[in-house]
């Protein structure tokens, strides 16, 4: 009888003990068993800031895809723009959108819905965390690559070009994305094959925790393999970006050339401002992750992780290239003329 039951459940007969003691005596708690229908908490918004609430996200959301699809069609299409700084930037941009609209959208339509319709399924789930995790690799694997590039632009002006071919760039771009697809196939792989006992997830959209948290099997190599991603990655991207900026800092205080030293801090403090933006914002939620109390905090954390980098991004890469900035004059300038003719 017993086997049967958990059979029926399609929960493997050698289930660690604890887990066949909560199918066989607590389904009366509400348990439910490798449910492919979820739900999300969502932001707890009131009545009086549901309206304000929505809005904010709403237009960040649109400014984010239009200023980062500008740009990066800008980038494809003027010749003039197709060198590797920028096309690295075009990858950044689509990162951000791609990041974005597997979130925002979503939350959107939650904020409209009452909490007991607020329901997703679990495919969804599997490919929203897979989409989100993948945006929050990237970021850093793109953002070392860009650092990359600027050393050499700076360290070694005569050979850049040389450096930096095509070929170069084309393989250092794929690597971003690859060591981001490998390592995040991993981490869902690891989570997808565990059995699912609860529904209900306190938070505003799935990630890798919130999937696994699902679970009442072992997860010690969930959470093993989760700590050293997030370990190597942030050391990794940490250790890369004060390498290559000590170096940088290096190269300008032993030249007299003031147009590279004005150069480096240009396009550099660019760079490096985008990375603390973006870092700082993952911080915040890892700090908040510690602390159940600040569970809405965390959520509004979450929610500007998302929206402040995918904002600034375009803004700062936008304001700082003077090519970009050219087009546009250039752009506003036809329109006066049309205007007035």
């Amino acid at each position: 009888m017993m086997e049967t039951f958990i059979y029926m459940l399609n929960i493997p007969t050698h289930a660690p003990t604890d887990l066949r003691n909560i199918i066989l005596n607590k389904s009366e708690e509400g348990y439910t068993f490798n449910s492919f229908t979820l739900q999300l908490e969502g932001l707890d918004v009131s009545e009086e800031s549901r309206l304000a609430a929505f809005l904010f996200i709403l237009l960040s959301y649109l400014f984010i895809v239009v200023a980062n699809v500008g740009i990066a069609a800008l980038t494809f299409l003027d010749q003039r723009l197709h060198q590797p700084m920028y096309l690295l930037f075009l990858n950044l941009s689509v990162n951000d959108v791609l990041g974005n609209t597997v979130v925002l959208p979503r939350l959107l339509l939650d904020i409209l819905r009452p909490p007991s319709d607020r329901l997703i399924g679990y495919y969804e789930c599997v490919l929203q965390a897979f989409i989100i995790h993948m945006f929050n690799t990237t970021s850093h694997t793109l953002l070392m690559i860009m650092a990359f590039d600027r050393y050499v632009a700076i360290g070694n002006p005569l050979r850049y070009s040389v450096i930096m071919t095509n070929r170069m760039l084309v393989k250092l771009t794929a690597g971003a994305w690859g060591v981001a697809l490998v390592l995040v196939g991993i981490l869902l792989g690891l989570t997808i094959r565990l059995n699912r006992c609860r529904t209900f997830m306190r938070s505003i959209y799935f990630n890798n925790a919130a999937l696994f948290l699902l679970s009442c099997d072992n997860i010690f190599i969930n959470n093993a393999y989760g700590l050293t991603f997030t370990v190597v990655l942030f050391t990794a991207s940490i250790g890369s970006m004060v390498i290559t900026y000590t170096k940088i800092t290096v190269v300008c205080l032993t030249s007299r050339n003031n147009t590279l030293n004005k150069k480096a801090l240009k396009t550099c403090s660019t760079h490096l401002l985008v990375y603390l933006i973006m870092f700082l914002s993952g911080i915040i939620i890892i700090i908040l992750h510690r602390f159940p109390q600040y569970a809405e905090a965390k959520k509004i954390a979450a929610v500007l992780f998302h929206v402040v980098p995918g904002i600034l991004n375009p803004l700062i890469y936008g304001l700082q290239s003077k090519e970009i900035r050219k087009y546009f004059s250039r752009m506003f300038s036809s329109n006066k003329v049309l205007m007035s003719s």
